[in-house]
């Protein structure tokens, strides 16, 4: 079949970049053929992770098709961005003539049988207003989620057309309750799929015998991921063996606060910056203990790639970590509870220190597990990774694609009689 996949955001950067690319590469393997159309700023290029045939047509940030930074999914991301919530109508009004110009473009030269877009917000909206008689499946991410609901404004320009859409899929069973209560779909139109990494790069290997005990953050350098959490509370735990890796970049004041606070830990971290993801595998190879610190996430992938690469796992208790990881044992994954939170995705400033000290203890644990176990086996680790292999979402989002289609062929036929 013939798939347009459209995401509004830059296809080598955050999670649904990474999901998208992976999905494209397996719609290839699968005999299909894509069109993606996506995001970049003016200037810049895109070399996918496989997909090599896929058409690609993009919406030019920076001075090509609008003359504004692209708006990010998180109001935080790694490169150069605006804020779906600062933009005036007349910018919102742009950004959709834009897309509907790329969409209306790629559907006249495609002829797509399926659309399947990214996030359950404007692009996807525009998408659905424009092409009502194709088949129109869409990814939540749950970003999407979260701008739905700190941009009251926008609401009413993607409520009535994302309601509209097909099929959504969705990551987890949380997620899934989120879009049918926030959208008013139907759950029986709601699939869950899952998320999926990478097996071919993601794999175990035997680690380093401790000390130092290898610590690493992977995502965005920003507040609401916890990184300045995190930060604080290994200077309090500088008596420990560890060393901590924070792999990726941010924007603004919050990054240079977390570049700050990372500095005062002298030659107990490594800044690595933004990395590909084979850099970030071949990194998560040599760590014991991954962490993730943050307040508001979807279904996190990275914490199945860091725990395909054999490393242990410390995550703030959210439903999609819970989801992902809820059969391990306590050795292997310990969840931080989170108290209620004085915004979607920050911390009452009284309830910081408690945290802080449920982290540093979690740390203090697993820093004992690892010097006595370093290399966890890898029947620990399939027991809870095998059902997301990209392999097998894929095979789910497929059936999906099918059971869309049919249901748009009998609708049509029955609108006809």
């Amino acid at each position: 079949m013939k798939i347009l996949h459209i995401l509004s955001q830059r296809p080598d950067s955050t999670g649904s970049g990474y999901y998208i690319q992976n999905i494209i590469r397996l719609a290839e393997k699968a005999g299909h053929q894509n069109y993606l159309l996506a995001a970049l700023p003016v200037g810049e290029e895109l070399q996918l992770q496989g997909g090599e045939s896929t058409i690609m047509d993009f919406v030019w940030f920076n001075g090509g098709d609008l003359n504004y930074a692209m708006p990010g999914m998180s109001d935080v991301m790694p490169y150069d961005s605006s804020k779906f919530s600062e933009l005036t109508e007349a910018q919102i009004d742009s950004y959709e003539n834009a897309f509907a110009e790329k969409i209306r473009k790629a559907a006249n030269a495609f002829h797509p049988d399926i659309i399947h877009s990214h996030h359950l917000w404007v692009a996807t909206a525009v998408a659905r207003k424009l092409l009502p008689e194709i088949p129109l499946v869409t990814t939540c991410h749950s970003t999407d989620l979260r701008q739905y609901m700190q941009c009251s404004n926008l609401r009413a320009r993607v409520l009535s057309h994302c309601r509209g859409i097909d099929r959504v899929l969705s990551l987890s069973r949380d997620q899934a309750e989120k879009i049918s209560h926030l959208y008013r779909i139907k759950k029986d139109r709601i699939d869950i799929v899952g998320g999926g990494f990478n097996t071919e790069l993601f794999s175990r290997t035997d680690k380093p015998v401790p000390p130092p005990v290898q610590m690493l953050y992977a995502g965005k350098l920003s507040f609401a991921k916890g990184v300045d959490l995190l930060l604080d509370c290994c200077m309090r735990l500088k008596s420990l063996p560890i060393h901590l890796h924070l792999a990726g970049s941010g924007s603004g004041a919050e990054e240079a606060r977390c570049l700050e606070l990372a500095k005062e830990l002298g030659t107990d971290v490594t800044i690595h910056g933004r990395i590909e993801q084979h850099q970030l595998a071949r990194l998560m190879g040599t760590c014991h203990l991954f962490i993730l610190p943050s307040f508001f996430e979807g279904v996190p992938l990275v914490l199945l790639e860091a725990l395909s690469s054999g490393c242990r796992i410390i995550t703030t208790d959210l439903p999609g970590c819970r989801e992902l990881l809820a059969r391990a044992n306590e050795d292997l994954v310990q969840f931080i509870p989170l108290p209620p939170l004085a915004s979607i995705d920050r911390p009452f400033p009284e309830d910081v220190a408690r945290l802080r000290s449920d982290f540093a203890e979690a740390i203090q644990n697993m820093v004992r597990c690892i010097q006595k176990k370093p290399t966890v086996s890898q029947a620990e680790i399939d027991k809870l990774v095998s059902n997301s292999t990209w392999d097998s979402i894929f095979a789910r989002i497929e059936t999906t694609y099918l059971k869309a289609i049919e249901e748009k062929a009998h609708k049509s036929g029955s609108e006809k009689a």
